[in-house]
C-alpha cells in the first residue's frame, strides 16, 4: 500500500469517526430529544433534520464517503475495509472524552481484538 492510500485511510478513519461523535452530540440535544421522547415519529425529522450538529455530523460523514471511494479505487476492498476496524478504537475513546461513554473491559477487548486483526491483515 503506497503512503497516499495510508494518508486516505488515517484521514477517513478520522473523519467517520468524527462524524460519530457530532452526530451523537447532536441526537443528544434536548431539543431533538424531546421531539422523540414518545417513540420514533414523522413529526421528529424536522428536530434532527434541522439541528446544526446532525447536519454538520451528516456533511463530515459524506466527506470520509467520498475519501473512502478514493480508497476503493486505489485498493482492493478486502485491503481496505479492515481498517475500518480502526475507527472502532479512535471512536471509543473519543466517546469516552467527549461523551463520557463508559470503557468496560469487555468494550476494550473486544475493540483491541478488532485493532489486532487489523494489524495482522495490514501485515498480509
Amino acid at each position: 500500500m503506497d503512503r497516499t492510500v495510508g494518508i486516505l485511510l488515517a484521514l477517513n478513519i478520522v473523519l467517520t469517526s468524527s462524524a460519530q461523535i457530532v452526530l451523537k452530540a447532536g441526537m443528544s440535544n434536548p431539543y431533538v430529544l424531546a421531539q422523540l421522547s414518545s417513540g420514533l415519529k414523522l413529526s421528529a425529522v424536522p428536530a434532527i433534520l434541522t439541528n446544526w450538529l446532525v447536519l454538520t455530523g451528516l456533511a463530515v460523514y459524506f466527506a470520509s464517503a467520498f475519501i473512502w471511494l478514493l480508497i476503493l479505487s486505489k485498493v482492493e476492498v478486502s485491503l481496505a475495509y479492515p481498517f475500518v476496524g480502526v475507527g472502532f478504537v479512535l471512536t471509543m475513546i473519543l466517546a469516552a472524552m467527549i461523551h463520557g461513554d463508559q470503557l468496560t473491559g469487555a468494550r476494550v477487548a473486544g475493540t483491541l481484538f478488532i485493532a489486532v486483526g487489523v494489524a495482522v491483515l495490514a501485515r498480509s
